[in-house]
């Protein structure tokens, strides 16, 4: 969605204007037939609550929205403009309209509220519609345009920023929501190699001979069954200080999950095209970063691989030897994103000396039945390192809820034949995931895991995503590196 500043009404300027309520104050200069209307529907500037309405202003028909953003004194208040912009978007997304006019100045926005307006609109519009061919004109996305009346100072800055976690958030979104056959290893590195070309950030790539040196055997291992061959991908964006050491984003990226030798049941297994949300997310938050130049030093990290049955496969009781040394008795071979991740986090480490690690993995169905989809799990080794995220995450709306790491849950990975197993038993399956990446950190380098298995994708739509991709995480790291790195 493209978007558009004006000083004030132009002829020709779009047919529907929108303005932004807080809940329980309608505007005393409202045409009557609106105020009246609005008043009849119980619309009461609830946010996400949208009224409209056709008034005569001048002899001339205007039609004018009015957007619900909730009460003004609260710490939601961002979050609410941004539902009151998605909520614009969702309905005339559709309308045959092309263009909608923000009404800044009669709303009383400020140059940040004004942009979060814009995040939700331009979020909340996002659709993947490449494959769709045979749409009905009512179903045709026909809104491509927000054109700001009004804005307050500062408020088109603010939008060149936060239009940059905007991209990075489709980007995600459309790697998440592309088929395994569009996207796998080599086209996700290629997809990313064309999207940040002239950002300024660094691409690494290891195939499978340089990997196999390294001795990766625990990310070729989850490889071995598919044709395709596995990739490590790294994105480095150094905009901080030289000497300052980089912060870690490691992201799980099995383009497909057939769950391997220990095969998924069929029915939902198409929905394991987006078990490469962690790497998604970890490449969509990396171009923000470049994109709005972060004062930071970042690496993203993305373990690519495909997990296909094969008579090459790995098998239940094969044991394998990661890059840190440990051995590795595989007992599921479904359990195969902390082995891509365990390999990827060693090779980081040794290669970048990071300051703190934050893994992001759609890891296990367990944290699906604890949180569900309102929530992902965030597991430590450090308070601050925790705290930060958990904050974070209430800014951006990426939420995070906390679990706990223990010595008696580490227990449940000792295997008789090797180092580990690469799962814990029936009970505490996110826990004992999380206890088995722990053991690949060095040096107490604090570190976190986000297993967000419940929030990449949504099978209907939220307040700021249409049903499918959400784009979770970009936001949250993005806002984490602003609050700790201060860039």
């Amino acid at each position: 969605m493209d978007i558009e500043f004006r000083d004030s009404p132009e002829t020709g300027s779009p047919r529907i204007v929108a303005r932004i309520v807080e809940q329980d104050k309608l505007p005393g200069d409202l045409p009557l037939t609106i105020a009246e209307g609005a008043k009849a529907t119980r619309f009461t500037g609830k946010a996400g609550q949208v009224f409209d309405g056709f008034a005569d202003e001048s002899g001339k028909l205007v039609r004018l929205a009015l957007a619900g953003s909730g009460k003004k004194d609260t710490e939601s208040r961002h979050a609410s403009l941004e539902k009151a912009g998605a909520a614009l978007a969702a309905k005339y997304l559709t309308s045959g309209e092309t263009e909608i006019a923000l009404d800044a100045a009669s709303s009383g926005l400020d140059a940040s509220e004004t942009a979060a307006v814009l995040m939700g609109a331009r979020l909340r519009s996002w659709r993947w519609d490449h494959y769709r061919t045979k749409l009905r004109d009512e179903q045709k996305r026909t809104l491509t345009k927000v054109v700001v009346i009004g804005a307050p100072d500062g408020a088109k800055a603010e939008w060149e920023d936060a239009q940059a976690v905007a991209t990075g958030v489709e980007f995600t979104r459309e790697l998440v929501a592309e088929p395994a056959n569009i996207i796998y290893p080599e086209s996700f590195v290629e997809r990313c190699a064309k999207r940040f070309e002239g950002t300024g950030a660094e691409l690494v790539v290891l195939d499978d001979a340089e990997m196999e040196k390294l001795g990766m055997g625990a990310l070729l291992g989850v490889g071995l069954g598919s044709a395709r061959p596995s990739r490590l991908l790294a994105i480095k964006w150094m905009g901080g200080a030289k000497d300052e050491a980089p912060i870690a984003f490691v992201g799980k990226g099995v383009t497909f999950d057939t769950g391997g030798i220990s095969l998924k049941p069929g029915p939902g297994m198409e929905d394991m095209k987006w078990d490469m949300g962690g790497a998604g997310a970890v490449a969509g938050a990396m171009l923000a970063l470049a994109l709005r130049e972060a004062k930071a030093n970042v690496i993203g990290v993305c373990g690519l691989v495909e997990n296909m049955p094969d008579g090459k496969a790995m098998r239940p009781g094969d044991v394998i030897t990661s890059m840190s040394g440990q051995t590795i008795e595989v007992l599921n071979t479904d359990a195969e994103g902390r082995l891509v991740l365990c390999d990827a986090l060693t090779w980081v480490q040794k290669e970048f000396k990071p300051a703190r690690i934050v893994d992001l993995a759609t890891l296990t169905g367990a944290m699906l039945v604890a949180l569900g989809m309102e929530h992902a799990g965030v597991f430590s080794n450090n308070d601050d390192l925790a705290d930060d995220l958990l904050h974070a995450g209430k800014q951006s709306g990426d939420k995070l809820w906390r679990f706990p790491l223990a010595p008696e849950y580490d227990k449940l990975l000792d295997s008789p034949i090797a180092d580990m197993k690469n799962i814990g038993g029936r009970y505490a399956g996110s826990i004992t995931a999380a206890q088995f990446l722990g053991r690949f950190i060095e040096n107490d380098t604090p570190w976190a895991h986000l297993d967000v298995a419940g929030m990449v994708w949504a099978d209907k739509p939220g307040a700021t995503w249409d049903k499918g991709a959400t784009g979770y995480g970009v936001r949250l790291l993005d806002r984490f590196i602003r609050n700790t790195v201060k860039g």
